[in-house]
């Protein structure tokens, strides 16, 4: 499972899919969301601003990373 490391204690869960790539844009993202195709913690999450925080699993369209802190 892949792993993105976040700077803050938190972020949103549209800023998080354009993080990882999955999605190119915050257009993507949206659509990705609003579809249904995004689970947090095997829950469908349909919020763009739904806030996503260190220890967290996301899965989009069959692929799941977790987010952690970033070490600074």
């Amino acid at each position: 499972m892949d792993v993105v490391p976040i700077r803050d204690e938190s972020i949103k869960l549209g800023q998080l899919l354009k993080l990882h790539g999955v999605a190119e844009h915050g257009a993507m993202a949206k659509d990705l969301i609003a579809a249904g195709d995004v689970t947090v913690n095997g829950e469908v999450e349909t919020r763009r601003g739904a806030t996503i925080r260190p220890g967290d699993r996301v899965e989009v369209l069959g692929e799941a990373f977790e987010v952690e802190a970033e070490n600074v």
